[in-house]
């Protein structure tokens, strides 16, 4: 099951203009722990892989698609911003968050760890919602191309079927 929701620009968190934040309910599968979820990515064509967990305040990137491979516990987050929606992941889901949309952990279990990635040729800054230039930012997201492969699909169905 793929669940996705779009965010507005809300003047701080510039979110994506076009492309909604995706999150697989258990899309790892048994693909679930830290390393295989990293080797998943990576054979998708998603680098860069790291292993930590959701910064507590809100924050996004501009230049960079960002995947979050959830490989243990739980957390509730708060995604596009102050305004934004607030979820539960848990071991097993996938969040694909597109270029700009905001994403800040506002509690966690004390097991909660993330797989993260960009697409190949991506690299993220991090800007924080309340301290950027917010135009520039917007600019940035536009160049942002679409990645070659889903994260967990890889060439067809997932994020394609949403990111058009």
């Amino acid at each position: 099951m793929i669940d996705h929701y779009h965010f507005t620009d809300d003047g701080e968190t510039p979110n994506h203009p076009k492309w909604p934040l995706l999150i697989y309910k258990n899309g790892l599968g048994g693909k679930n722990t830290a390393e295989a979820c990293g080797e998943l990515f990576e054979s998708n064509g998603w680098d860069g892989v790291w292993v930590n967990g959701v910064y507590p305040y809100h924050h996004f990137h501009s230049t960079a698609h960002e995947v979050l491979g959830v490989a243990g516990g739980s957390a509730v987050v708060q995604m596009g911003g102050e305004n934004g929606k607030v979820l539960t992941v848990e071991k097993g889901d996938v969040i694909i968050i597109p270029a700009g949309v905001g994403h800040k952990k506002l509690e966690a279990s004390s097991d909660f760890h993330v797989v993260g990635a960009y697409p190949k040729g991506q690299k993220a800054d991090l800007l924080k919602s309340e301290n950027h230039e917010h135009e520039q930012a917007k600019s940035n997201i536009e160049d942002v191309p679409l990645p070659e492969k889903d994260p967990v699909f890889g060439a067809n169905g997932g994020l394609f079927d949403y990111w058009k």
